[in-house]
């Protein structure tokens, strides 16, 4: 018995998991009063993050029609979605490494704090956003694996 596996399919469940994690995912961790609500950020910086979180939820619902509509240029419109995911995580490591440019943190204490690391070989403690972020871009490569096969 042989065993099939549609790499297309798992290219798109991958994709949309990857998505949801940059769409999705920052409604979820973003608008409550951790971040958009907290009385402690400044009016226009939870302005500019509620503009982050309607936007990204746009750009998901686009990105989930290039991953899912039927019709021509699939294998082109996998790509095109991967690549818009590429440009969301790049932009987040790149905010990431300039932090000290800007005076950015990667957490607030009122927020989403550092957890125990499961394996403290790097450092005790991660934090929630760039642990998230390096999972999805696993999830991301493993997609483009997925499309070139």
């Amino acid at each position: 018995m042989t065993f099939a596996f549609d790499h297309m399919l798992a290219a798109r469940v991958l994709l949309t998991l990857m998505t949801l994690g940059w769409s999705l995912g920052t409604v979820l961790a973003d608008f409550n009063k951790t971040h958009a609500t907290n009385p402690l950020w400044t009016p226009h910086a939870r302005f500019h993050l509620v503009w982050q979180i309607v936007s990204y939820s746009g750009f998901g619902l686009l990105n989930l029609a290039l991953i899912w509509w039927p019709g021509p240029l699939g294998l082109e419109r996998l790509y095109l979605a991967a690549l818009i995911g590429i440009i969301v995580y790049a932009a987040f490591f790149a905010a990431l490494v300039t932090m000290p440019v800007y005076g950015g943190g990667a957490y607030d204490s009122n927020g989403y704090e550092p957890f125990d690391a499961p394996v403290p070989i790097i450092a005790k403690k991660w934090d929630v956003n760039i642990t998230v972020f390096c999972v999805q871009l696993v999830i991301l490569t493993a997609s483009l694996v997925a499309l070139t096969r």
